[in-house]
């Protein structure tokens, strides 16, 4: 069964099997170019994702995703930290969306720096058309140090429209 918007766009297919494939559901990953410079203590520091592994409506650019519907998206960040500083009282990683900010804290006390540190958040976030989204990292105090990784197995943001 295929479903079709415009005459000739597919918009659903079901096949055989009951298997549903919707080639315009927004969909959208992508990773940051190259590593940040040390990132500012006490100030928000926006992750920049230079890369675009996929981008299934075209709603990402410029480190921000669109919501092209209103409708619940499940949004996703890693963030691949080097170089944490132990002095720091926390780390915080958000999801900024249009409608409300969602976070990860981690204290990261060891004793020592960490060399390596990941943060990750998933959340299913009400968005209504043409609010936005964003990644951003925060560190209160410590050390100026830190950088945000381009490694693009461990720093990415993505998501899709759940329903």
């Amino acid at each position: 069964m295929i479903f079709k918007t415009g005459g000739t766009s597919v918009a659903m297919t079901i096949d055989k099997d009951g298997h549903v494939t919707m080639p315009k559901q927004p969909a959208f990953l992508a990773h940051p170019a190259s590593d940040s410079g040390d990132i500012a203590t006490g100030s928000y520091y926006t992750v920049t994702f230079g890369t675009e592994i996929f981008d299934v409506t075209s709603d990402f650019a410029s480190n921000t995703f669109t919501a092209p519907v209103t409708g619940k998206y499940q949004l996703n960040a890693e963030v691949f930290l080097y170089q944490v500083d132990k002095d720091a009282q926390y780390y915080m990683l958000q999801i900024v969306t249009s409608n409300r900010t969602y976070q990860s804290i981690i204290e990261p006390d060891t004793g020592q720096d960490s060399v390596y540190w990941t943060m990750s958040i998933a959340q299913i976030c009400d968005m209504d058309a043409s609010d936005t989204a964003y990644v951003r990292v925060y560190q209160p105090d410590g050390a100026q140090q830190t950088n945000v990784i381009h490694d693009s197995n461990n720093t990415f943001f993505g998501g899709f429209l759940a329903c």
